[in-house]
């Protein structure tokens, strides 16, 4: 090999070392989404806190405002849609921390039932995040029921379809994961 070729080739491995080294780059990625994983952790626990709280006060007064079942369910329902996202958040980050950087080695010794966070492709972190924004978008769908008002038997017909389309689409996803 003459000369040229030499330091062509040095070059060539001196760049794709700098090019793999870039995967360090994700690691901003894994760390924000922890922490937005934690903050909305903590933000949800405030506000399932904070319905105890109106509730308590509630039965301790022997007050019964208006609304106040609907209010309660739709604070918590909301909080379990945080906790959710927070969990979107984990997957995201456990995720692309193993596909860029290592596998995670306590996820190596757990049980092979219990590796929800182990994960080895591109693939099953999309399947995985696809599945509890489902969830979220459930949850949600659930939350604004609480609030709706019906104005006759067509309006409660459409809400019995979107339940039952919500259902059938919960049962398909549940057989698309276990292929």
């Amino acid at each position: 090999m003459d000369r040229n070729g030499k330091r062509n080739l040095m070059i060539e491995k001196l760049f794709e070392a700098c090019m793999w080294k870039t995967r360090f780059l994700v690691l901003s990625a894994v760390i924000f989404g922890l922490i937005g994983a934690l903050v909305l952790f903590v933000i949800a626990s405030m506000d399932i806190y904070a319905m105890a709280e109106y509730a308590f006060k509630t039965i301790i007064t022997h007050a019964h405002p208006q609304d106040f079942h609907e209010d309660i369910v739709g604070g918590i329902i909301g909080a379990v849609d945080l906790y959710l996202i927070a969990v979107v958040m984990l997957i995201f980050s456990f995720g692309v921390y193993e596909l860029f950087i290592s596998p995670i080695d306590h996820s190596e010794d757990a049980k092979e039932d219990s590796k929800i966070l182990s994960i080895t492709t591109l693939d099953q972190l999309k399947d995985k995040i696809a599945k509890v924004i489902v969830m979220v978008l459930v949850v949600n769908f659930f939350q604004r029921v609480l609030h709706t008002q019906y104005n006759g038997a067509l309006e409660m017909l459409y809400f019995a379809l979107a339940v039952t389309a919500l259902a059938v689409g919960l049962f398909f996803l549940g057989k698309v994961g276990k292929h």
